[in-house]
């Protein structure tokens, strides 16, 4: 796809790259290596995003956990948007809303930072499951000497339901511990499945892990209908997005033992308030939205966006262009 439009303007001008700043302790983006070359603005909130947006020519969603982008995007007009947003995360559904979406704004994401991160999280929460590793903490905590079987991972099956990148990566990650991997995608193609065998791969799955993008169509994908097709044997992971999962339905089947335990990263609403029956539910780890987030992610974060920007600049194509009738990048 070819690169958005520079913004016609003084030779000498710099463009303005307005960044929405995360919420203390994250600290903001490294961008020292545009210095003299743009002239980098900081919003900390939509009120601020609101009266800032008209003037830049890049918008950094530097909180992707936001909703501060929605709330303040411009109305149409000459001038009243930025042509190119890029957000710090490889999910984009909180920015798919139709004045966005609708416009000719290029949409790229930090598609590539997480894969390999969030793949190793996933065999490490199977490994973790397989080998009764928080059971043999909690006991350690009791100081209660227990001898128990664990499981082998070698010759069981998962079910990997989003092809993209962090889905094949997953892939390749389980697969070197003897797993046989089945990925689906949205549609079939070489190597992957497409929805229509999701039922069945479901029903023969030691492993089920969600991984796909946030969509209309994905949106509450995992309810009580495909908890009911697993195997009583089975473990769920969801290292995707929260609504991707009804969380009543996950923990009804957990409670029936309808399934043999599960494991989320990302939740409905996060973070997972105090008194919700999740933290409690049998068979359940939970994790506060870490999966991706290793020593050093917002620096790679912020290097993708400088190598984005100086394509940018020289006129180039961008690279992690979101298809916006999609709500992801195509390509796999």
């Amino acid at each position: 796809m070819s690169a958005p439009d520079r913004p016609r303007q003084d030779p000498q001008e710099r463009p303005t790259v307005l960044v929405l700043d995360a919420p203390s302790p994250a600290p903001p983006p490294r961008l020292g290596s545009l210095t003299g070359r743009a002239r980098v603005e900081h919003a900390a909130d939509a009120d601020e995003l609101r009266e800032r947006l008209p003037d830049a020519d890049v918008l950094l969603v530097w909180d992707f956990l936001s909703d501060a982008v929605r709330e303040a995007w411009p109305a149409a007009g000459p001038g009243a948007r930025p042509g190119w947003v890029h957000t710090a995360s490889a999910g984009v559904d909180r920015l798919m809303f139709p004045e966005l979406t609708g416009s000719d704004t290029v949409l790229t994401n930090a598609r590539g930072v997480f894969d390999r991160p969030i793949a190793e999280y996933v065999a490490a929460l199977v490994l973790a499951m397989a080998k009764d590793l928080p059971r043999t903490l909690a006991l350690q905590s009791e100081r209660t000497w227990r001898h128990r079987e664990s499981q082998r991972v070698a010759g069981t099956r998962a079910c990997i339901v989003g092809s993209g990148p962090i889905g094949q990566a997953i892939a390749a990650q389980l697969k070197a511990l003897g797993i046989t991997t089945a990925l689906v995608g949205r549609r079939a193609r070489a190597g992957i499945h497409g929805q229509d065998e999701l039922d069945r791969l479901l029903a023969r799955a030691d492993w089920v892990v969600c991984a796909a993008p946030l969509t209309d169509a994905t949106r509450g994908m995992f309810d009580a209908r495909r908890f009911g097709a697993m195997q009583p044997s089975a473990r769920f992971l969801n290292v995707g997005r929260g609504p991707l999962v009804v969380e009543d339905d996950l923990l009804d089947a957990l409670r029936k033992r309808w399934i043999d335990g599960a494991a989320l990263d990302v939740f409905e609403d996060e973070p997972l308030p105090a008194d919700s029956p999740l933290w409690t539910a049998p068979g359940l780890i939970v994790s506060p939205h870490m999966s991706g987030d290793t020593v050093g992610w917002r620096d790679e974060l912020g290097r993708q966006f400088v190598e984005l920007y100086e394509r940018w600049a020289a006129g180039r194509p961008l690279t992690n262009v979101v298809d916006k009738k999609r709500g992801y990048v195509p390509g796999n």
